[in-house]
């Protein structure tokens, strides 16, 4: 059966480096009309399983490890099911570790039931991503490529079959992907789109993970302009 794109945008706040944003992010929901993969749950858990459906999850692959994804991930890798061995597997890029690690160590410290304490100290995502690794769902498949300098683990996902580059927060339309207009390691970042998009083809549509989609020959032509916000970044 042909795989579709089904979207869910959901929105909350994020807290990076003590400062509170409002943040609006795009879940993708890749499959058919028995099984699924989710591209970036946040926020809204109910939601997003709420468009899943009686499919089955078979995957969930977040593009960072920022704390928006993990307040959800596990939540909807569970679609309701209480034995851990039918969860879904999620999958993260192994540079976004000490996201993750710092996050459930944090929970972990809150959690009052040792035992709890301990597995939450101890969870650690069922799939590391590499650049070049598929996945594949319906009669499509997702390729993996990592996207570093967003986060460390940055990845973004394409697949040929549905025409789509899923971009999460690497690339936005219109600039460089970022939380609240603030750029970690923006030089590292623009490297990677510029990399990124350069082989791919110019009507290429792009599914990033915050706002409206756009394509490859648009970004493209708009990435060399991006410089001087690295030089800005650079002389602050």
């Amino acid at each position: 059966m042909d795989a579709r794109i089904e979207q869910v945008t959901t929105s909350g706040k994020l807290t990076l480096d003590d400062t509170e944003y409002d943040v609006e992010n795009n879940t993708y929901i890749v499959g058919d009309d028995d099984e699924v993969i989710v591209i970036d749950p946040a926020f809204d858990a109910e939601a997003i399983l709420k468009e899943v459906g009686e499919r089955e999850v078979m995957a969930v692959l977040l593009t960072d490890g920022n704390e928006h994804r993990l307040d959800v991930v596990l939540e909807v890798a569970a679609a309701g099911e209480e034995d851990e061995e039918n969860w879904a597997p999620i999958a993260l890029h192994r540079g976004d570790r000490v996201l993750w690690r710092d996050y459930f160590g944090r929970l972990a410290r809150e959690e009052k039931d040792e035992d709890d304490a301990k597995a939450l100290r101890s969870l650690e995502p069922d799939i590391w991503l590499e650049d070049g690794g598929i996945f594949e769902i319906a009669d499509s498949q997702l390729e993996v490529l990592h996207t570093p300098g967003h986060t460390p683990g940055s990845v973004s996902v394409i697949s040929e079959q549905l025409g789509v580059l899923f971009s999460g927060d690497t690339l936005h339309r219109g600039r460089p992907g970022s939380i609240g207009g603030v750029y970690d390691e923006l030089g590292k970042q623009l490297n990677s789109i510029g990399a990124l998009l350069t082989p791919l083809p110019k009507d290429l549509r792009i599914l990033p993970g915050q706002g409206e989609e756009t394509t490859v020959g648009d970004e493209d032509a708009r990435w060399e302009t991006w410089g001087s916000l690295a030089r800005e970044q650079d002389d602050d």
